[in-house]
């Protein structure tokens, strides 16, 4: 009785109890289950379906990898929503983030008369460093505005040549803009003349980098031309140019037209200009040169509003006045005619008087003939030496009071045209002035035919019979790199580099050796350089490596300083690799311890090196000789 008394009881308890953790599995599921359905509907209205929902308990996982961390915070903003957020799990990933895109590297750098400013971003380094120390040399310190940014990333390729070939251009224009990228330079400027403009442009396009592009926008202010003068021949019915000047490009091409329909039969040269005497002055030229074509040729010449018109000997009389008479009646205001029908002259003339100078390839200058003075012969004389400086001048014209008046006019205008030539000869007669000769400027005939319109005045006749010789031309007669390094050795003689001990610093002997090949290299334009360091053994070999190294680009430091273009040049030190004599010997090391200049070609077939030494004394390691070595070396 007893018994029964306690165990019913405790079953009923137990029952109850089994009973009561099978309802509170079955509510926990429920709420995991409705808790995971309420989420997972809450993400995919947001958007966020690439999030997953699992549950346990009360705790509420949220798994997946979200593309953002943004994203990350708004799926557990959204779960928070649904249950209390102190229940929700982030077990989620964020995808990596991708590599940032490099900065975009470039630079303007402009220059004036004030100075130079720097603006843009470029690579953070020793480069930036170097850039602004190379302006602070160009136009001094207080000069350069630096406003570039810098930025903690690898140097793009090729950002260090287009650099160096934007500085170059720098050195040359004092009035640019020099816009840098890696890949582009453009350099807009402008230059003092168009010869400067051509040989400015030429200089940059020899030394643009391999793969650097570059954009060349450089310009030029047109010339004041006076007088302004168009001269033309028409003979045999071909017909050349001795000066053409326009005001505009459309009058240029409206006069060649005219030429061309008159004669014309090679190229024509028309220089635009500043000093037009009338804005009708490419008709006014192409009036006179029909007029020139109905007479059946001759020599026509427009100085300013002047013309001066001289029919061929034996041209019909009547013709000519018809001629003359419709262009003068046909010409436009401002312009006055000249109009001259040589007479042909008498069988019997034992011809006239005439007076000749000739100045010889070699510098000699001659006169001879007939002058009318002693005043006028010592003025001829003392103007030949001034004009002709160094040259060998000789005088031995003689004295003819008879000699028409305005002579000794006639005879300075010849030797100055003379001085326009490398050589040639002028006559002087009573009815004529020639000059003939070669010269090494495009320009002279132009510049001889205003100078004799302006000296000889309306109606003077003249023929000029100039050749462009490029040979003669100062600006295509570059040497070749080769001569170059020729020219080096020559400077060098038996001199020898020298430096300090143990160091790159050059002893005041080879700061002079410097000028001097400094001199020869600006002279040369852009060529592929190599400026090679070399060591004997002594010393350890890594030691003898930087050494050499730092002695070359010494060198190039040095050149640079000079103002020498150095964009195609490169320096590098071979250490103690490559000796040319037995280092055993003092003399050996002596040999071994040198600077190289060499010639390196872009694309060789083969290497082949000649080298052209000068030799030297050296009281220890410090010195270096230099060997000029022309060859084939791949760079």
């Amino acid at each position: 009785m007893r018994f029964s008394t306690y165990v019913l009881p405790a079953a009923s308890f137990a029952l109850a109890g089994v009973f009561s953790v099978i309802a509170a599995g079955f509510a926990v599921s429920q709420v995991e289950e409705a808790s995971k359905t309420a989420i997972t509907e809450q993400l995919q209205m947001a958007g966020l379906t690439w999030a997953s929902v699992d549950a346990t308990g009360l705790q509420v996982f949220l798994i997946g990898t979200a593309p953002t961390e943004a994203a990350r915070f708004r799926a557990l903003s959204n779960a928070g929503q649904v249950v209390d957020a102190a229940r929700v799990i982030d077990q989620m990933d964020v995808e990596e983030t991708q590599t940032l895109a490099p900065p975009r590297f470039s630079v303007e750098i402009l220059r004036n008369d004030s100075g130079v400013s720097l603006i843009g971003l470029v690579p953070e380094g020793a480069e930036h460093e170097e850039v602004v120390a190379r302006l602070h040399k160009i136009v001094g310190e207080d000069r350069v505005a630096d406003l570039l940014e810098t930025a903690d990333h690898a140097v793009p390729d090729g950002w260090d040549g287009a650099m160096r070939f934007a500085l170059d251009a720098l050195v040359r224009l004092p009035r640019s803009k020099v816009s840098v990228e890696a890949d582009h330079v453009q350099v807009t400027a402008m230059t003092e003349s168009a010869d400067e403009k051509r040989r400015v442009e030429q200089v940059l396009r020899r030394a643009r980098p391999e793969g650097l592009r570059i954009a060349l926008a450089i310009s030029a202010p047109r010339p004041v031309i006076t007088p302004f003068t168009l001269r033309y021949i028409l003979e045999d019915g071909t017909g050349h140019f001795d000066a053409c000047a326009a005001d505009t490009e459309t009058s240029r091409d409206r006069i060649v037209k005219a030429a061309r329909a008159n004669g014309l039969k090679g190229r024509a040269d028309c220089t635009i200009g500043l000093g037009v005497p009338s804005t009708r002055w490419a008709e006014a030229a192409e009036m006179t040169l029909a007029a020139l074509t109905r007479l059946g040729g001759g020599t026509v010449t427009l100085s300013d509003a002047d013309i001066s018109l001289i029919a061929l000997e034996g041209t019909d009389q009547g013709r000519f006045d018809q001629t003359v008479g419709e262009l003068e009646n046909a010409l436009p205001p401002v312009f006055q005619l000249t109009a001259v029908l040589p007479e042909t002259p008498d069988e019997s003339d034992d011809g006239p008087p005439e007076f000749t100078a000739t100045r010889s390839p070699e510098g000699q200058v001659q006169m001879r003939g007939r002058v009318s003075t002693e005043t006028a012969r010592q003025t001829a004389e003392s103007y030949a030496k001034a004009a002709f400086a160094g040259a060998s001048v000789q005088m031995t014209a003689r004295i003819d009071e008879n000699l028409p008046g305005g002579w000794p006019v006639r005879v300075l205008a010849g030797l100055e045209a003379l001085a326009r030539l490398s050589n040639g000869a002028v006559t002087v007669t009573p009815d004529d002035l020639q000059v003939r000769g070669k010269t090494g400027n495009k320009q002279a005939r132009a510049d001889i035919a205003r100078l004799l319109s302006e000296k000889l005045g309306e109606g003077a006749a003249y023929t000029i019979d100039v050749t462009y010789v490029e040979a003669l031309d100062p600006e295509s007669g570059l040497p070749t790199p080769e001569e170059c390094l020729g020219r080096i050795r020559i400077v060098l003689g038996d001199r020898k580099l020298n430096f300090e001990p143990g160091s790159d610093t050059l002893d005041s002997a080879g700061k002079d050796i410097m000028d001097d090949i400094a001199e020869v290299l600006s002279g040369c334009g852009p060529i592929n350089l190599e400026i090679a360091g070399h060591t004997d053994s002594q010393g350890r070999e890594s030691m003898n490596l930087d050494l050499s190294q730092a002695r070359a680009e010494a060198i190039l430091t040095e050149l640079r300083n000079r103002r020498v273009l150095t964009s195609t040049f490169r320096a590098k030190g071979y250490g103690e690799a490559q000796p040319i004599e037995d280092n055993r010997t003092e003399a050996g090391r002596e040999a071994n311890r040198r600077i190289e200049f060499r010639l390196v070609a872009a694309e060789a077939t083969e290497e082949s090196e000649s080298a052209l030494e000068s030799t030297g004394n050296s009281e220890d390691e410090g010195g270096a000789s230099a060997t000029e070595d022309v060859g084939d070396e791949q760079d």
